[in-house]
């Protein structure tokens, strides 16, 4: 879905008074950039959506046109991945700055990656390919990012390669302001990412780019076909060597402000004790880090790193069984968002459906006992 360009000049012609421009509908290259991308990174253009590849203000083709929503978005792509025999899909939002990817599993399945997992794969990708490039570069020069709200398998990458990983707040403005800063102490930042499916590969661009993404990852893509892998396995084996890092993620929607502060203060004020909960159903908190009032217990003065921010709620959970759980509201729609990842101990033997069990048990205490949908009316959301 490439919606660059085309729709703006339709808008630029109504400001401007003058007739609309005839678009060439024949059109089968795509507009975003792409072609040339492939170009310099010498790989084989992309079989296009034929349906897509113009760009329509409308969106006619999907319901939402964000490839964050996963299969709805990507329906078309993956009917024209199978009439071409295809495996992997790479698709970038209307405005390009994001990506999709997909990839068809052994019987046809189609396993559509999650921002986390993308950006697992993008990282590991980074480091081999600089360390490959760059044998003699100092570990402790390099730098990856992510925003706090997303996978943290980059810091425990880092932590066992030995180059140094940065989390921000959300957004790539603070990723992209804190990379120019290494940048020009003399740095290298290799990567960065947000679980909403963006991607800064390179220090190029420094903001989320899915153009570059997409050729970074067709590269990724063809290496790991070469050694005989998927992506899929290939991530496996992530997983296998830093240990497992499972997400799950997802949203309820509240329209009342006053509903929205009053569970965030109730949270506060955990069962009136007077502070925030240290238990969640049967799982112990260890820490808590409160970014609207600016507490952090994990830090010997409990003053959290990140940046404290009173217009806006977001409160992390960490659990004595390695899970990470961001309560937060969007700064752009009426969401309270959960944000869970559990990566526990290695030691503690926990397989891949273990970890993703647990997990769900744990999202679901959440929803129990600290969202609590019912008491605060909030909405659930579609699929």
């Amino acid at each position: 879905m490439h919606g660059v360009g085309y729709p703006y000049a339709i808008e630029a012609c109504k400001v401007f008074g003058v007739r609309e421009p005839v678009p060439v509908v024949e059109q089968r290259t795509c507009p975003c950039g792409r072609t040339e991308a492939c170009k310099v990174f010498g790989v084989r253009e992309p079989v296009p959506v034929v349906e897509q590849i113009m760009p329509d203000p409308e969106f006619p083709t999907v319901r939402y046109p964000n490839p964050e929503e996963g299969e709805g978005a990507l329906s078309l792509a993956i009917d024209t991945a199978n009439a071409n025999n295809s495996s992997v899909i790479l698709a970038n939002d209307p405005d390009a700055d994001r990506l999709a990817v997909a990839e068809k599993l052994e019987g046809g399945k189609w396993h559509i990656f999650s921002g986390n997992e993308i950006g697992a794969l993008l990282g590991w990708w980074s480091w081999l390919s600089f360390r490959q490039k760059n044998p003699d570069v100092p570990a402790s020069d390099v730098y990856m990012l992510a925003s706090t709200v997303s996978s943290k398998i980059l810091q425990t990458i880092a932590r066992i390669e030995g180059f140094n990983f940065e989390e921000t707040l959300t957004g790539f403005k603070w990723m992209g302001n804190k990379s120019d800063e290494y940048l020009k102490a003399g740095k290298t930042v290799l990567f960065a990412f947000e679980e909403a499916i963006g991607f800064m590969c390179g220090s190029s661009v420094l903001d989320k780019d899915g153009v570059s993404a997409s050729m970074v990852t067709a590269e990724m893509a063809t290496y790991v076909y070469d050694q005989g892998l998927t992506l899929y396995k290939q991530l496996e084996n992530i997983y296998q060597k830093y240990g497992y890092h499972i997400s799950l993620n997802s949203y309820f929607i509240c329209h009342d402000k006053d509903v929205i502060k009053r569970l965030f203060d109730d949270l506060r004020n955990f069962n009136g004790t007077g502070k925030h909960p240290d238990t969640c159903g049967p799982y112990k908190i260890k820490y808590v880090r409160d970014l609207t009032v600016g507490i952090d217990n994990s830090k010997p003065d409990n003053i959290p790193t990140l940046p404290v921010s009173k217009s806006s709620q977001m409160v992390t959970f960490t659990f004595e069984n390695g899970c990470v759980a961001t309560l937060r509201t969007s700064g752009t729609e009426p969401k309270i968002k959960y944000y869970t990842e559990h990566k526990p101990d290695p030691q503690k033997g926990l397989d891949k459906q273990s970890t993703q069990h647990e997990l769900e048990d744990i999202v679901q205490c959440i929803i129990t006992y600290f969202l609590q949908p019912e008491k605060y009316n909030l909405q659930t959301r579609v699929s």
